[in-house]
């Protein structure tokens, strides 16, 4: 099996913002892989005690360490988590091997004194050192006990989120719209009407599109839906970017709200984005920031103003007929 090398130079600010640079406790003091079939019985320690880095391969000049094994481990993707330690240790060890002679190589060409490869190992390291401080200043605060307080706040002991199951036609027009909504004030069938006149795919279901949130509708669509009791209909066309909607409210229903078990990774990415904003806008504070334009010349209030808008174009009278 091939490893495949995941270089460490990823965005800090992505890295707080999704949780990776909290996502795991600080690595435990390194120590050496256990060989296969070593036994659990305790044997008394040398006294000269195994180095707490010790090096693990010698590449020229240069000396990989322990530590630098373990720092990949926690870079790599999931899928290799399972495999057998010893086995994920070779190949780790060997994609720091060839990476390490590829440095040198690039080093003898000069390609770190290349200003654009320079630039690039600077922004690597203020990248590191970025996650780093974020780690180290939030991560202690994001654990279990901040994700349940801010469960028992948002979620415990409220109403979950009430949904509504309905249907709706879809027709191209205004004056089409109207005439289905005639239609069924003659009393037809809401379904039957749907299946003759909606262009919506759930036209062939009578128009039917189950339970849904209010979150899960564009705002026209949701608002003219959540404002109906079961077995009313939309009285106007309700437009939107798709069309003219017809809307039946089929049924209410209220969830019981989201267990922690549902909630604990998205409260968990909230308060780290909420510990990256404060440590972020204490940083700030701290020092003076002076923002210039492209070419380096001062920023003028006047410089991000927009043009006024093109007079509006005088709307249509009303939809043009059939």
């Amino acid at each position: 099996m091939r490893l495949t090398f995941f270089p460490a130079s990823a965005c800090a600010v992505l890295l707080c913002l999704s949780g990776a640079a909290l996502a795991q406790s600080p690595p435990a003091q390194p120590s050496p892989p256990q060989a296969q079939g070593a036994g659990n019985a305790a044997s008394p320690a040398p006294a000269s005690g195994p180095a707490a880095d010790p090096v693990v391969a010698k590449v020229g000049s240069d000396t990989l360490h322990l530590s630098d094994v373990e720092a990949m481990f926690h870079e790599l993707p999931p899928e290799f988590h399972n495999l057998p330690r010893q086995a994920l240790y070779s190949m780790v060890l060997d994609q720091l091997v060839e990476r390490q002679a590829l440095v040198q190589a690039a080093r003898k060409q000069g390609l770190d004194k290349n200003p654009a490869v320079a630039s690039q190992m600077a922004n690597a390291a203020n990248n590191a050192l970025s996650s780093a401080y974020v780690a180290r200043e939030l991560g202690p605060s994001i654990n279990e006990q901040a994700i349940r307080a801010l469960y028992d706040k948002e979620y415990a002991n409220k109403p979950g989120e009430v949904e509504v199951h309905a249907r709706h036609i879809l027709v191209g027009s205004e004056k089409e719209a109207e005439k289905v909504i005639a239609e069924l004030k003659a009393g037809a069938d809401f379904a039957t009407l749907a299946k003759k006149y909606s262009t919506d795919p759930a036209a062939a279901q009578g128009g039917d599109l189950g339970f849904f949130k209010k979150s899960e509708m564009i705002p026209e669509f949701a608002e003219a839906a959540f404002a109906l009791k079961p077995g009313q209909f939309t009285e106007k066309p309700v437009h939107t970017q798709y069309g003219w909607h017809i809307i039946q409210v089929l049924e209410r229903r209220q969830n019981p709200p989201p267990t922690y078990a549902q909630t604990h990774d998205e409260l968990r990415q909230q308060l780290i984005q909420q510990g990256v904003q404060k440590l972020v806008q204490e940083a700030l504070n701290g020092v003076k920031v002076e923002k210039f334009n492209p070419d380096g010349s001062p920023i003028r209030p006047t410089d991000k103003a927009e043009p006024p808008p093109p007079p509006a174009a005088a709307a249509p009278s009303g939809p043009a007929g059939k």
